[in-house]
């Protein structure tokens, strides 16, 4: 098949959390909505049976922003951002909490719609997915244009697809007519559609990547396929100028993977104020082990055993560390997953108050397999991204 025969789909839901809270609260339409705060931060009902918001300018504490409406994001709101610095930006802006049930089950809902026009697809998260189109007869657009509407139908959602030669491609067209876009490319397309677009558009390009690349003057994708390939084995090394220099060009051999095997399970959670360990060490210690009972719960209702234990830790300077344990026997009992990951614990020094704490549960397999788990096959130069 040659590289234009192929016909690979991504599919992004448009701001899924908050769209879906559009679905349950309809007066918030076209109205700057971010999604972060706690379940306090739920509407009242109020004996009219009207609604009482929070507000942005109401909030105090560390959380983060999971997602915000277009609105918000034009007043500069955006996911991953402290509540805090997003109040300040958008202090009127209405506050939900998360529902991450909610967001679960219309995931279920828009994918089981698109495998019911189109099987092959490859899940990538809650919101979104690639599908091989190869093999359908169907024109692509009129093709697109009926799993968007199938999405819409099940979900009362929209979405943005991008259909390209390849996975690189798809997925950096989707995002280019959002909301509600549908974008097609070929490779003959790339001169004009892609290389003006700046190089962090690139899925695997993060953001220590970009700013060694934007300090060699290199800005946008056209930059990237015309650099030197000497400067770019210089910077970055030989396997990583070589796959800048082809994913700069669309080149991308990877297939829709139908089944994914993941390679590893993990909890954390971020404190509402930093915690030490030894004056917070019941609070630690009882979270510490509701985290591996969690992932201990999740080993077990997905099948799989891990032999690698590991621990997250972010201090109240943002310092991270990590530590693993490899055991003699894979598990998934929470009694072995707590032991190991109070080994690694025991392996860091614990001056500093703790931010964050996690817990990983890596090298999967079925129980009664042998091996060390799954290994990924993507590239990535994420570089901290």
């Amino acid at each position: 098949m040659n590289a234009d025969a192929r016909r690979i789909a991504h599919l992004d839901m448009d701001a899924f959390y908050a769209s879906v809270e559009l679905l349950r609260y309809p007066d918030l339409r076209g109205q700057p909505v971010v999604i972060g705060g706690r379940s306090i931060h739920r509407p009242a009902t109020l004996a009219d049976g009207s609604r009482q918001y929070a507000r942005l300018r109401d909030y105090a504490g560390r959380g983060v922003v999971t997602t915000s409406t277009y609105e918000a994001r034009a007043l500069g709101v955006f996911s991953a951002m402290g509540v805090m610095k997003a109040a300040q930006l958008a202090p009127d802006a209405i506050l939900l909490p998360a529902d991450f049930d909610a967001y679960r089950h219309y995931s279920r809902l828009f994918k089981q719609a698109v495998v019911d026009i189109a099987p092959k697809i490859e899940d990538r998260g809650i919101d979104e997915i690639y599908i091989d189109l190869s093999e359908h007869e169907e024109e692509t657009r009129l093709l697109a244009l009926r799993i968007k509407q199938a999405v819409r139908d099940a979900t009362g959602l929209s979405c943005s697809i991008g259909v390209a030669p390849n996975k690189l491609l798809a997925k950096i067209c989707s995002d280019l007519e959002k909301p509600d876009g549908l974008t097609l490319i070929t490779h003959a397309d790339i001169p004009v559609r892609i290389w003006p677009l700046a190089v962090r558009k690139i899925n695997g390009i993060g953001p220590k990547a970009n700013e060694k690349l934007a300090a060699l003057g290199i800005l946008t994708i056209a930059d990237l396929a015309h650099a030197e390939p000497g400067l770019l084995q210089t910077h970055f090394g030989r396997n990583n100028a070589e796959w800048l220099h082809r994913v700069a060009r669309g080149m991308d051999e990877r297939p829709v993977v139908t089944s994914a095997e993941p390679k590893s399970i993990s909890r954390e959670t971020t404190f509402e104020r930093d915690l030490h360990a030894r004056h917070d060490r019941d609070t630690l210690s009882g979270i510490f082990t509701g985290l591996c009972t969690r992932v201990s719960d999740d080993l077990r209702r997905k099948g799989y055993v891990s032999r690698t234990i590991g621990i997250k830790l972010r201090f109240a300077d943002f310092r991270t560390v990590t530590r693993d344990v490899t055991l003699n026997a894979a598990t998934a009992d929470p009694v072995l997953i707590r032991r190991a990951a109070g080994e690694c614990l025991r392996r860091v020094p614990l001056e500093q108050r703790i931010r964050l704490l996690g817990v990983r549960a890596g090298a999967l397999s079925r129980p009664g397999e042998e091996g060390a788990g799954h290994a990924g096959t993507q590239h990535e130069l994420l570089l901290g991204g």
